[in-house]
């Protein structure tokens, strides 16, 4: 059999023929294309290692628009342990309500939604970043509250919006362990990774 031939077989294999192994062929063939091509070469011009991400927790959340989170008690969901109002929060950080109001996702984001990442070598107060903490297997995606800058390293401060408060691992994030800030939100997205992960670990589950 020629080269040519042996091609054309494989293209008719691939998109023409009709049977659970061609559509097996494809899907694995969609997975390397995405993992080891297009998912690279988009990090590349994006210049982060990780240029799509998904959410898998409701830290970000907002319930109501812009005012109602501002002005709500700190903490939900039956979980007020504090009177003051959200914004008083930040503005004890010195941001004000007209700051927030102008920062990236002023209304949150929900799980489920997939986050478009850019170079976070710019991240500013107010932008959405993603960062590693050691001994968590998901990256963290949080607002930063504050910068600072200890020997030479630049440090951030985040926090979920959701949050009651910042919690121990969101001190002092060094910048080499940021990947990525976030630039732009596709929603519910993230809900096909997040039900393919639960589903994954549910059949290992049940296999030991």
């Amino acid at each position: 059999m020629g080269f040519k031939e042996l091609l054309k077989r494989i293209w008719y294999f691939l998109w023409e023929e009709d049977s659970i192994w061609s559509w097996i062929a494809n899907v694995v063939l969609a997975f390397v294309i995405i993992k080891f091509l297009l998912y690279p070469g988009l990090g590349f011009v994006l210049g982060t290692p990780a240029p799509i991400v998904a959410v898998v927790s409701g830290s970000m959340e907002h319930e109501g628009n812009f005012e109602q989170f501002w002005t709500d008690p700190l903490c939900c969901n039956g979980l007020c342990t504090k009177a003051e109002p959200q914004g008083k929060y930040y503005e004890n950080l010195d941001i004000t309500r007209a700051m927030f109001h102008d920062f990236d996702f002023v209304n949150g984001f929900n799980k489920g939604d997939i986050m478009i990442l850019y170079s976070p070598k710019n991240a500013e107060l107010g932008d959405v970043i993603v960062y590693l903490v050691p001994q968590r297997p998901d990256p963290i995606i949080h607002r930063v509250v504050e910068i600072g800058e200890e020997d030479g390293t630049r440090l951030f401060w985040t926090k979920g919006d959701h949050n009651c408060d910042v919690g121990s691992f969101e001190n002092h994030i060094p910048d080499r362990n940021v990947i990525g800030k976030a630039v732009w939100r596709v929603p519910l997205l993230g809900w096909v990774k997040i039900l393919a992960v639960e589903l994954w670990h549910l059949i290992m589950g049940g296999l030991r």
